[in-house]
């Protein structure tokens, strides 16, 4: 289940992208099968380990074009082991609103995209996350749980403060909202409440067999329900002469 639309975020074969706090990898798998030179990073050891089986079982079968590269490995998003300028493309999807410091794996993030790269930022929506946060305490206030809501104008305001010009928005994933409400009506732990168990079958069968009504549907209800919010933007190309003011600067520091 994709949250970046790849038709309005563009991946041409043998980009090199970040997906930054991959979580299980469902993007790095995605662009691993595009094409891409893909490096995975979480802070979370385990679910590494798992990425990285599953990039050689798709190598094994053949799953990943020519040329594509595929590695994962544990990082810290505010301290990326990365030189400046070394992706195309940087992915972070459902990441921000668990880290306390935002602006600054914002700044992270621009520091390792090269000029004219591109970014695909995801986060809950406003409106469907508050409705979580009424229902359930237990739904964020955990280790490491969602720490903040953002407006959709919020987010794309550090966006533009971080450097970069937002091109494009739109919501995703509106058939989840409901799962998560009932979710935090019942109890986030509590599997076993009708409601949940079927509402979580209806799910599962839509993504195994992506039938045209539940497509038709979601795509209608996403304006209004979308459980995500996505954001595009590029980094822009420094005018010649602020680009060679910035290498003067940077050599009489050195």
């Amino acid at each position: 289940m994709l949250t970046v639309d790849f038709t309005r975020f563009p991946l041409a074969a043998g980009d090199r992208v970040l997906d930054l706090g991959c979580g299980a990898g469902r993007h790095a798998f995605e662009c691993y099968r595009r094409g891409a030179q893909v490096v995975a990073l979480d802070r979370n050891g385990e679910e590494i380990r798992e990425v990285a089986k599953w990039f050689a079982a798709m190598k094994e079968a053949g799953e990943a074009p020519a040329g594509a590269t595929a590695t994962a490995m544990e990082g810290d998003a505010l301290n990326l082991p990365f030189p400046d300028e070394s992706f195309d493309v940087v992915i972070i999807s459902e990441v921000m609103e668990h880290i306390p410091d935002d602006k600054g794996v914002l700044a992270e993030m621009v520091r390792v995209l090269k000029p004219g790269g591109r970014i695909a930022i995801t986060v809950p929506r406003y409106g469907p996350e508050k409705v979580c946060w009424t229902l359930s305490d237990a739904y964020h206030e955990v280790e490491g749980g969602h720490i903040r809501i953002y407006r959709a104008d919020e987010l794309l305001g550090k966006i533009r403060g971080a450097g970069l010009k937002p091109y494009g928005t739109h919501h995703a994933h509106a058939l989840h909202s409901p799962y998560w409400w009932l979710k935090c009506a019942f109890g986030v732990d509590n599997d076993k409440a009708l409601p949940v168990r079927a509402y979580h079958k209806l799910l599962v069968w839509d993504i195994m067999k992506k039938p045209a009504v539940t497509r038709v549907a979601e795509q209608l209800l996403n304006p209004v329900v979308g459980k995500s919010f996505v954001a595009y933007a590029t980094k822009p190309h420094l005018p010649k002469a602020a680009a060679a003011a910035a290498d003067d600067l940077s050599k009489a520091e050195a």
